[in-house]
């Protein structure tokens, strides 16, 4: 579980709903802000909207995509190169064909094929070829599924917008009775207030996670690739491990020269 985005998520919402509660002055209050037609026109008006602009498995998907932002730990870079410097030893001590058994260990698939490559006796070109194209469709589902959060976080807003005019339009078809305009009008808001808070407070901060995730997996294996190369080529363990940490920040350098082996 990643604590950041349950934390944020959970207290900017708390938050919101206390200033309701506050301003409504208690939970009796609070039935001013539930509209049913309003609920129904921002979240399923604003799903299918963004369905129009995805693949349905993607759109499907959806869910996922947001479990994965919310729960999905990052990878720690320094157990990758620990990880990478003992498949060295053990080559050096033992061949290449010997690192056939830590395949079926590995689980990350990037790192288990790149291995199960070097095992096979590919070339470091070849093996950079397929280790680039993963890279790049890993990128461009992520970007697709991240899109999918960001489309509804970008068309609930307008989804809002169209209910408020919608309820302007009837409240100002209806104004012989004076006594129903402030109510009206406070029913006609409430799509914009729905709109804002599933954009601002969940849809776009989650997309923004999602970039976050992204950015770190591929980071990680960009030293997975890395050190797949530099087995490739039979660089010695030490050599291995001082070109892997160079990818380290400093603060983080230091902590895993001072970590046991």
């Amino acid at each position: 579980m990643d604590l950041a985005t349950v934390i944020g998520l959970a207290a900017s919402l708390g938050l919101f709903f206390w200033s309701m509660y506050s301003g409504a002055g208690g939970f009796a209050g609070l039935s001013g802000f539930w509209d049913t037609p309003s609920i129904i026109m921002v979240v399923m008006g604003g799903m299918f909207v963004a369905l129009t602009g995805v693949r349905m498995q993607r759109f499907v998907g959806l869910l996922r995509t947001m479990r994965h932002a919310l729960f999905t730990s990052a990878t720690d870079p320094a157990e990758v190169i620990k990880k990478l410097v003992k498949l060295a030893e053990t080559a050096r001590r033992e061949g290449l064909l010997s690192l056939q058994s830590a395949v079926g260990s590995l689980s990350d698939p990037f790192l288990s094929n790149g291995i199960q490559m070097v095992v096979d006796g590919n070339s470091a070109d070849a093996i950079k070829d397929m280790l680039d194209a993963e890279l790049e469709w890993l990128d461009q589902r992520h970007a697709e599924a991240r899109g999918v959060l960001e489309l509804y976080g970008k068309y609930t807003p307008a989804m809002g917008m169209i209910g408020t005019l919608v309820g302007l339009v009837l409240m100002l078809a209806n104004m012989d009775d004076v006594s129903k305009i402030g109510p009206g009008m406070a029913v006609a808001l409430l799509t914009t207030l729905y709109g804002a808070v599933i954009a601002n407070m969940i849809c776009l901060p989650l997309a923004d996670k999602l970039r976050l995730r992204h950015e770190q997996e591929m980071y990680v294996r960009s030293i997975m690739q890395a050190g797949i190369l530099a087995l490739q080529a039979g660089d010695n363990p030490r050599v291995l491990e001082m070109k892997l940490q160079a990818y380290l920040p400093p603060a983080m350098r230091a902590a895993a020269a001072k970590a046991p082996a």
